[in-house]
């Protein structure tokens, strides 16, 4: 909590204006920014000064893992986070390859699941993570990523957060997690969650303790219409303690993840907020 607002007042001191082509909106911007999280000791990176809607984070983190292309299916679990840019992009509704309402074409959990190789097979790139690991492997490529530039025009989005880097040392799995880009206000949170329960459920699942969730952003930002909000409202709060992530320890396989596995499976401790900020978001 104490790094989010750290980040956030660094922004609101230091940021420069940067015009966003894509929204048509400033955004007030710092480059370069490194959070880390506290998973062995289960300190849940959630943010307490306003209320945050952490089952929404871990859903989409969870059609991601399914490998998931469809706004549909995101709401089925609990998220509607794909809604706007899946159908209200006008470049992406505009777009050849778009195959109707929901569609997100291929972004994110897609590549990472089902990346394309030239001779038309695909490369599941999570499973061979999850392999290595469970038989205590790590080749130093254990590298779950959803950047694909060859197919950025099959999809509704380019990924933000588009590398996940595994780490094992001795019985303990670490990762390190990179973003090229964070609407730090809005999307921050929902990242933060997603790289903290990565973590987590990989290590859960592949028979290791969690360690150390690194986090590398490279261009942080406020939108222009987000700034006030910011500025006198959220960073005028102080923060509640840390709460805790518990997840059901039935989780064993990657399997499970695929099939039975909803928001009921996780639970967060002790999360004490304040009252919500609705703060506008950039298509």
């Amino acid at each position: 909590m104490k790094q989010y607002l750290a980040l956030c007042q660094r922004i609101v001191d230091e940021g420069v204006w940067v015009e966003n082509e894509r929204t048509g909106k400033r955004c007030l911007t710092v480059i370069n920014a490194d959070l880390n999280y506290d998973v062995a000791n289960n300190q849940f990176p959630l943010i307490t000064t306003r209320k945050s809607f952490w089952k929404a984070a871990i859903a989409e983190m969870l059609g991601y893992i399914r490998g998931y292309d469809n706004a549909a299916d995101f709401r089925a679990l609990g998220t509607k986070t794909w809604d706007m840019n899946a159908n209200d992009n006008a470049a992406w509704q505009a777009n050849p390859h778009r195959k109707g309402e929901d569609d997100m074409g291929r972004v994110y959990g897609v590549q990472g699941r089902s990346w394309q190789k030239p001779d038309g097979s695909t490369i599941d790139q999570l499973r061979k993570i999850i392999d290595n690991l469970s038989k205590g492997i790590d080749d130093r490529g254990e590298i779950l990523t959803f950047y694909n530039p060859g197919e950025f025009d099959m999809g509704c989005l380019r990924p933000c957060m588009h590398t996940h880097t595994f780490s094992l040392l001795g019985d303990t799995l670490h990762l390190t997690s990179y973003q090229r880009s964070c609407d730090v206000p809005l999307g921050l949170n929902f990242n933060q969650i997603q790289v903290f329960a990565l973590l987590a459920i990989v290590a859960q699942i592949t028979g290791h303790k969690p360690g150390q969730a690194y986090h590398k952003i490279v261009n942080a930002h406020i939108y222009e219409d987000q700034l006030e909000l910011m500025r006198d409202v959220q960073l005028k709060r102080e923060p509640f303690p840390s709460p805790q992530l518990k997840i059901n320890p039935d989780i064993k396989s990657l399997e499970d993840l695929e099939t039975w596995v909803t928001m009921d499976d996780f639970e967060v401790i002790g999360y004490h907020h304040h009252d919500p900020i609705k703060y506008p978001f950039s298509v």
